[in-house]
């Protein structure tokens, strides 16, 4: 089935006069486990440091991942339980977000004033189309400056047109802050509602995850997509989906990421089932928590100083 992550993010890249901006373009809904380990990687390591694993030799990953066994293990009993993995993952989710913010910040607060304005912003992701409007592109410009103002005024608490860090990672990563939520519905309606009657149809459902290919057999995750459709998405069986069917869609109250993980994890790992892993069971099943690459590439990776 095709993976659409959550947690894990597609980036919207922009060129401006500065670096690229980094930001999460649309939120679509937590994934399935269905055998791809890349979800797990992601969801355990952080995005960044999973690539990093997935380049490395087997023992070198096996080798990192006992390091990281160890800190994961708080209370230092021996095992790793699902609460520890659960508040393992959840920082690793908050310090990809801050990271993310951290890696741009510089790059917009050219003031240097612990604040990011609204013009700064604009300036440097979209300096170039400013300058040139009439310019070729293969980008509506104006169309995403409206858009990015729209979520950098939501993101905005205060109203004065200036994020401090939190407004700014509410703006980069709107899917991690609860008032954002609305706004991320939005967003994920525009881009999916292609006939713009305000709703979500089955047709508009599947064609944002799949195209059919002339000559290509469908994949069966299609049907099953379809049938979640109209078994769980419609709730009123209207044939469509509103906004807050949308919103229990992409960003479900009943549902949390580090746990649903955190009990997928222990379910593969744990082979003698007794609710908790050993050391040696996580290193046994080490490709669900890291991957790996059987032949090295020949580069020389950055090394992690806890490393």
């Amino acid at each position: 089935m095709l993976r659409v992550l959550l947690g894990c993010f597609a980036l919207c890249v922009i060129c401006g006069r500065s670096k690229p901006t980094e930001k999460k373009s649309r939120v679509i809904r937590p994934p399935q486990h269905d055998g791809d380990t890349n979800y797990d990687h992601e969801a355990f390591l952080g995005p960044d440091e999973a690539k990093t694993f997935e380049q490395l030799a087997p023992e070198e990953s096996r080798r990192r991942l006992g390091i990281i066994v160890d800190k994961i293990d708080s209370n230092r009993d021996g095992f790793v339980s699902e609460d520890e993995l659960k508040l393992w993952i959840r920082r690793s989710q908050q310090r990809h977000v801050d990271d993310s913010v951290d890696r741009q910040w510089n790059d917009f607060d050219l003031n240097n004033d612990g604040l990011i304005s609204w013009e700064e912003y604009r300036n440097v992701t979209y300096g170039s189309f400013l300058d040139d409007p009439h310019a070729d592109s293969d980008y509506n410009y104006t169309q995403m400056m409206v858009r990015d103002e729209r979520r950098f005024r939501v993101a905005d608490t205060n109203e004065d047109l200036m994020a401090d860090k939190r407004e700014f990672s509410a703006f980069l990563h709107p899917e991690h802050h609860e008032y954002m939520k609305y706004l991320v519905v939005q967003e994920t309606m525009e881009d999916i509602d292609k006939n713009g009657d305000g709703f979500i149809d089955l047709k508009e459902y599947i064609g944002d995850m799949y195209t059919a290919e002339e000559g290509k057999e469908e994949p069966e995750w299609v049907e099953t997509e379809r049938q979640q459709f109209s078994e769980f998405r419609d709730k009123n069986n209207d044939g469509k989906m509103d906004r807050e069917e949308t919103l229990d869609w992409i960003l479900p109250s009943d549902y949390d990421h580090a746990e649903a993980e955190s009990k997928h994890l222990l379910h593969e790992s744990d082979v003698n089932k007794d609710g908790k892993l050993t050391k040696k069971e996580i290193l046994d099943k080490y490709e669900v928590f890291v991957g790996s690459q059987v032949t090295d590439f020949g580069e020389a990776l950055l090394r992690h100083d806890e490393f």
